[in-house]
């Protein structure tokens, strides 16, 4: 049984995987089974997701509302994304910092690399969305600069 911890977007997703085959991977994303079916046995790329039917009663929960958001844009503020899959290794700004285009705000390990990630734009730091050795995602929410 392998567990890994992601975070997307600011939340926090637990997954566990209960059992792997050629085929297919049972896994459980914060308590929620999936069943996962391989496409290639080669590969083993993910080709779809099924959700296995439950006979208890379903919790009330919208149809509309989708599991993963993007927050909306805002005026004056924007939010400095992750360039690749990696692990933070350092912070080197807060909440409240003042930084300047081009300043280093945290070091990404990605692909056994260190990277800099680079401030985009002068301004305030007003959200600080990642710790000291989160694993983030492609497109992950980093900091939110004002």
């Amino acid at each position: 049984m392998k567990e890994f911890n992601y975070k997307i977007n600011g939340t926090p997703y637990r997954v566990v995987v209960t059992k792997s085959d050629s085929d297919f991977v049972e896994l459980e994303v914060n308590g929620t089974p999936f069943t996962v079916e391989l496409s290639q046995k080669k590969k083993k790329t993910l080709s779809g997701i099924k959700r296995p039917s439950t006979t208890s009663s379903p919790t009330p929960q919208s149809t509309s509302t989708p599991l993963v958001t993007r927050p909306s844009g805002s005026s004056g503020k924007s939010s400095l994304q992750s360039p690749l899959p990696g692990v933070i290794l350092e912070l080197r700004c807060k909440v409240g910092d003042t930084v300047k285009r081009g300043q280093t705000l945290m070091i990404l390990e990605a692909m056994k690399m260190e990277n800099n990630i680079l401030a985009n734009k002068n301004g305030t730091i007003s959200e600080v969305l990642v710790q000291k050795g989160d694993s983030v995602l492609e497109g992950a929410d980093l900091v939110v600069i004002e």
